[in-house]
């Protein structure tokens, strides 16, 4: 059994073996990708048809166009979910490391979510949470 290492030997670079083990490594890695993808390139069948075009709806034919036109609100909400998601993924891991961050890791995620605050109110103060239909504006009032 080998001893754990201690925090001196922890912090040495890495040998040349394990850089050459790396480094060997990546290169087969790569490599294969390459040559698989040069081998489908070549002995692949290349067919171009009308009907390979068309969209495949589970076998059902297609009807109608595929580009539909969403309202701007789904889009919003979409990017509401996004960051408040990632807001929650940082706020989970720093609860979890509560302990060892101490106040300064408090300091950090109260300046985080006060940042993400003042993003909401720039926000809700240049209209986009205003998702109703708006009055028309005129010349002077723009």
């Amino acid at each position: 059994m080998s001893e754990p290492l201690t925090t001196a030997a922890a912090q040495l670079p890495p040998d040349v073996a394990t850089l050459t083990s790396l480094g060997l490594y990546t290169a087969i890695a790569v490599g294969l990708i390459a040559v698989l993808l040069l081998l489908a390139r070549f002995l692949g069948q290349r067919t171009s048809s009308e009907l390979k075009g068309e969209a495949y709806e589970s076998g059902v034919a297609p009807t109608g166009s595929a580009r539909l036109r969403e309202p701007a609100p789904f889009y919003l909400v979409a990017i509401f979910f996004i960051v408040f998601d990632v807001e929650m993924i940082f706020l989970a891991s720093w609860s979890i490391a509560f302990k060892p961050l101490g106040w300064a890791g408090f300091a950090q995620i109260t300046f985080f979510i006060f940042i993400l605050f003042l993003g909401l109110v720039w926000l809700w103060k240049m209209g986009g949470l205003d998702w109703g239909p708006q009055p028309r504006r005129t010349k002077a009032e723009r």
